[in-house]
């Protein structure tokens, strides 16, 4: 009982950390995990790997939100009085992609029910990636309920199938 309580909370430790810093792969995590003889129930995991994301998603869509306010060190610099060519040209190439966030971002505001389904298939197939529409909900001044059962929804349900995945092959080859 006590391993298993162990191999939860390093598993929801390791969630948080992928959630706040998408390089660790949680996946391949849960996978290995979930493929040991002693490994927890497919469904505990998905429901603590599902909690250790969203909390690690919360202070991106809090601080997008308007919420919580970032450090002083992560603002962008005021003083625009020299402008290199390069600055200047990056700004231009980057006007179009902040005219389609701003259309999204319209959007979102004007129909919350599609940010709705965007969120929660995001959150299942990860397709637009997680952490970009956390940011996007948070813009779009997203409830932080419909956040919160959206996200653990559709992280419990893409998580818990991978934890059950190697069990369901593996008694198709009966290995």
């Amino acid at each position: 009982m006590l391993a298993t309580l162990t191999w939860l909370g390093v598993t929801f430790g390791i969630a948080l950390g992928s959630a706040v810093v998408p390089v660790i792969s949680i996946e391949v995590f849960v996978l290995g995990m979930a493929s040991s003889e002693s490994a927890p129930h497919w469904a505990l995991i998905g429901a603590v790997v599902a909690l250790g994301q969203l909390i690690g998603k919360l202070p991106y869509f809090l601080a997008a939100r308007g919420s919580i306010r970032l450090p002083k060190w992560l603002h962008r610099a005021q003083n625009y009085r020299s402008v290199s060519p390069r600055r200047e040209r990056f700004r231009m190439r980057t006007k179009r992609v902040k005219v389609w966030f701003e259309t999204v971002r319209e959007r979102c505001h004007r129909h919350p029910h599609w940010m709705a389904g965007t969120l929660g298939t995001s959150a299942v197939i990860g397709i637009p990636p997680f952490m970009g529409m956390a940011v996007v909900a948070g813009l779009a001044r997203m409830r932080l309920s419909t956040f919160f059962s959206m996200s653990v929804t559709g992280r419990f349900a893409r998580f818990a199938a991978l934890a059950a995945s190697p069990a369901l092959f593996a008694s198709w080859f009966n290995l």
